[in-house]
């Protein structure tokens, strides 16, 4: 089955995903609700050294977004600018033109706080050593960055030439066997050999890297990789799709005894065996959860008021559910029956609202739901719960921009700013 796998099961080409980004538009008529945001911007620039200091750095030296240079800070952090220019400096002299050392940057960002010198310096010569024309090296390393990150020497040259050989196949569409010369035995080379039957099955190049440079399971190991790569693709998982990764992540990390234990751990609450893997397919890490887990689950939705079967409904709809806190539950719960009142069927029929963020979200949305119907512009009947599903450019033009009168308009759109923080 394997060989089949791998020989017979090719996709000559892989699909193209594409993230739709969601703004808010014309925003801008209501520039003075962004006055506190400014104010807290140069606060950050002025702010003492440390996290401060790299958010500042990051935004202008590399052009990067404020929210993506704070996610940044929490990971690196430094005091002041003579290691990270070096390193840029180091970047730019091999090629590397502003937009790859961004990118670059974003991905790996610990190479701020390497040594450029002592540590990156070595490993750039050296794969310019072996014949890496600068175009080569840098599409490589821009596409990889997490390449320097292994050391020096035939690791990081192994690596390299895999990298480039995908690279250089997926350009002409060339699905030939890799690494045919890699020999059997060690941790890396079965890393190697596994990563390349992933590729052979189409996982793309997004993916692959990332499991390629990753301590996860699904890439260790020979025949537990064989025996969890069958099973996932037997399920019918897409292999270009996060999914079929995350689908291999958790069958590899688990014994068949645990896999039992915790389906039979959801038969006693009330699944059969298909739902279970119906469910599982729709999010595998549904069955990373303990069985104390599942079960503290299904008691905090019951002293809720929810009833057995509607738990099990909202799993069934919504599988990220059983992974919740039980503040974060009740808090949410009771916020959307209690404060609005929407009957507890609503949140049967919709789970997907326990997972916005009250915050940025369903609070501020209901507040303008509040409004509106202070001011009958809605009725006296709340809309469908599905109103905190929507997007916000589609919130905002049903329940906001549509209103003829513009003093209403700026009213609500300074309420769900205000409330919201969007910036």
């Amino acid at each position: 089955m394997y060989s089949l796998i791998l020989h017979g099961r090719r996709l000559t080409q892989l699909q193209k995903w594409h993230h739709l980004i969601v703004s808010v538009q014309n925003v801008t008529a209501f520039s003075n609700s962004f006055s506190s945001a400014s104010a807290a911007d140069v606060s950050l620039r002025e702010g003492p050294k440390g996290k401060n200091f790299t958010v500042s750095y990051l935004i202008d030296s590399l052009g990067l977004t404020t929210k993506l240079a704070e996610s940044i800070s929490r990971k690196v952090s430094f005091e002041d600018k003579g290691n990270p220019d070096s390193v840029l400096k180091l970047l730019r002299s091999y090629g590397f033109t502003y937009s790859q050392i961004s990118s670059i940057i974003a991905t790996y960002p610990r190479l701020l706080i390497l040594d450029a010198e002592k540590s990156l310096s070595p490993k750039l010569q050296s794969l310019q050593s072996r014949g890496a024309s600068t175009s080569e090296l840098t599409e490589t390393v821009s596409t990889v960055p997490k390449i320097l990150g292994k050391k020096e020497g035939t690791s990081i040259s192994r690596y390299y030439d895999f990298v480039k050989e995908i690279i250089e196949a997926d350009k002409s569409s060339n699905f030939l066997k890799l690494c045919h010369s890699v020999p059997a035995g060690s941790k890396q080379e079965n890393k190697l050999r596994n990563v390349s039957a992933l590729r052979e099955l189409g996982v793309p190049q997004r993916l692959l890297f990332s499991l390629l440079f990753s301590d996860a399971q699904p890439v260790h190991g020979k025949e537990k990789f064989k025996e969890s790569l069958n099973k996932v693709v037997e399920m019918g998982f897409d292999p270009t799709s996060l999914k079929f990764v995350e689908a291999l992540r958790i069958i590899q990390g688990l014994s068949d005894k645990a896999i039992e234990e915790k389906v039979n751990a959801y038969k006693r609450l009330g699944f059969t065996a298909g739902d279970v893997w119906s469910v599982f397919k729709k999010w595998p890490s549904f069955l990373r959860h303990s069985e104390k887990k599942i079960e503290n689950s299904i008691e905090s939705f019951l002293g809720l008021g929810f009833t057995r079967d509607e738990w099990a409904m909202m799993i069934k709809l919504f599988p990220q559910c059983v992974g919740y806190s039980v503040e974060s539950v009740k808090k949410k719960t009771e916020f959307v029956v209690k404060k609005m009142n929407w009957p507890i069927k609503a949140v049967v029929s919709h789970p997907q609202v326990l997972g916005y963020s009250m915050e940025k979200r369903t609070v501020p949305r209901c507040k303008v739901i509040k409004a509106l119907m202070s001011k009958g512009s809605l009725g006296s009947e709340l809309p469908p719960l599905s109103v905190l599903s929507m997007t916000d450019q589609d919130f905002l033009q049903r329940y906001v921009r549509k209103h003829n009168d513009k003093q209403l308009v700026t009213e609500l759109m300074s309420i769900f700013i205000t409330e919201s923080r969007i910036v």
